[in-house]
């Protein structure tokens, strides 16, 4: 586990591999637009009840909606308010339902029938699921498109993340987590930017779904993953693709049979496939697939509860989510900094810890300082933003080849709950308990990294047994 063959063949990071990113990173943008698009298409909205002419009043026959923010969304056009408001929550949540499915279906799947299939798969009907929901006449319609776009969305963010990771050497890791995140943050700028000049939430979707319809031809364009097809015994198809890449880097080829060879016998006598009762079988594995999978969860809880909270601010709520966003460039140097250099735990547990303590000041700052609410309302997001980055390389680290895929998935679905349950922690009405539950959570998952193999500058272990041999 001490040398990585495969970049020994391709490189750490070549012209082949950069070519492979941009593609990835342009098809990204639609699933990045609806993980963020949930305070611009469900916000919370101010009426008028011309029943009474009182503001926000319930029972409320006939709202007058305020439309200076927003002019049409799902919560004005189907009256999600008063005994309704449950059924927003149902809309902001049931996206998480939906990436939950996909990452137990779709994850299993890319570690059974390779990451080409799904990454491509997920990336071609999300673009169609998002577009159809834009027509529907119905709010259940809209409902079911919703939960089909979060199975897609799930089948996006782990294969593609997955497929990419294993085309790379271990020694670029720390400069992939930066480039990993890219697509996020351009998305989440340029987000505000399109929903201030389309205030209506059809043509919002349209916009930001139909033109990467294109992705039907990476059929031709993206390859499948050598350590997958390695791993599952498709030797020649390996040696083809390696092959390619190498030439593509200007590295030699004579060389690539004897590199898969080595591998081989370091897979020597281990299963092909992985089913999602491998990640019980064995002590290590089982005890990091229940830490991990809590991790996600907490993480999530906080990132996707605060993404939501940040629309809810007092001020412009464009220019509130493009501050929040233009947060994520200096923190995302800081993220590649620290990659590098500190050990995987003093990363992830900083990040949790500076969300959980700039929550707790958030609390006890004046309401009539809305700057300084502002700036550490966004610092929280933002370290809980940081801390999913620092998720992902870690788990994708922890496991092997064979299952990392389905062990991702797993640890997803419960990434899934804390999504699902924090519209309803937002929409609580007391505010302080709401931030008091984001950062208690935060905390916990900063514990629970205490748990985790330190995987720092180590090769990408291929089969369980490495994993289960490897020191804690």
């Amino acid at each position: 586990m001490d040398e990585d063959h495969l970049e020994t063949a391709i490189g750490r990071f070549g012209k082949y591999q950069a070519f492979v990113y941009f593609l990835i990173a342009i098809a990204r943008f639609p699933t990045e637009y609806q993980l963020n698009n949930v305070v611009f298409i469900i916000p919370k909205v101010e009426y008028k009840c011309l029943d009474n002419n009182l503001t926000n009043y319930c029972p409320c026959e006939n709202p007058q909606y305020d439309t200076s923010s927003v002019v049409s969304s799902v919560t004005s056009e189907w009256d999600l308010i008063c005994d309704k408001t449950s059924l927003a929550s149902l809309a902001q949540s049931i996206l998480h339902v939906g990436i939950l499915t996909g990452s137990f279906l779709l994850g299993y799947m890319s570690d059974r029938y390779g990451r080409k299939t799904v990454v491509l798969m997920s990336l071609v009907l999300e673009i169609l699921f998002v577009a159809i929901s834009a027509v529907v006449p119905d709010f259940w319609m809209f409902l079911v498109c919703r939960f089909l776009i979060g199975v897609m969305v799930g089948g996006t963010m782990l294969s593609c993340y997955v497929l990419f990771i294993e085309l790379c050497g271990k020694s670029f890791r720390p400069y992939f987590i930066g480039l990993q995140e890219l697509p996020f943050i351009v998305s989440y700028v340029t987000l505000p930017i399109i929903a201030y000049f389309v205030r209506d939430w059809r043509p919002l979707q349209l916009i930001t779904s139909l033109p990467w319809n294109v992705v039907i031809v990476y059929y031709w364009l993206i390859p499948e993953s050598p350590r997958w097809l390695i791993t599952v015994g498709k030797r020649e198809e390996a040696i083809k693709v390696l092959k390619y890449i190498a030439k593509i880097n200007n590295r030699p080829t004579e060389n690539i049979e004897a590199i898969i060879s080595k591998v081989e016998i370091a897979n020597q006598n281990q299963q092909k496939t992985s089913t999602y009762a491998d990640l019980f079988k064995t002590p290590k594995i089982r005890l990091y697939t229940m830490i991990t999978a809590f991790i996600w969860m907490f993480c999530s809880h906080t990132f996707f509860g605060l993404n939501q909270y940040i629309g809810r601010l007092q001020g412009n709520i464009y220019l509130n989510v493009m501050l929040s966003a233009s947060f994520f460039v200096p923190a995302l140097i800081l993220v590649i900094i620290s990659t590098k250099y500190c050990r995987r735990k003093v990363s992830a547990i900083s990040c949790f810890i500076t969300a959980g303590v700039s929550l707790l000041v958030f609390i006890f700052v004046p309401n009539e300082l809305r700057a300084v609410s502002l700036t550490f309302a966004i610092i929280g997001f933002t370290a809980a933003g940081v801390s999913f980055v620092q998720t992902y390389l870690f788990t994708s680290e922890v496991f092997p080849t064979v299952i990392r895929n389905t062990a991702i998935g797993f640890a997803s679905m419960f990434a899934r709950f804390g999504g699902f349950i924090a519209p309803f922690v937002v929409n609580i009405g007391i505010e302080w308990v709401s931030i008091l539950i984001f950062s208690g959570i935060a905390f916990c998952a900063a514990a629970l990294c205490l748990f985790l193999p330190e995987t720092k500058d180590t090769t990408l272990p291929n089969t369980i047994e490495q994993r289960e041999r490897a020191k804690a």
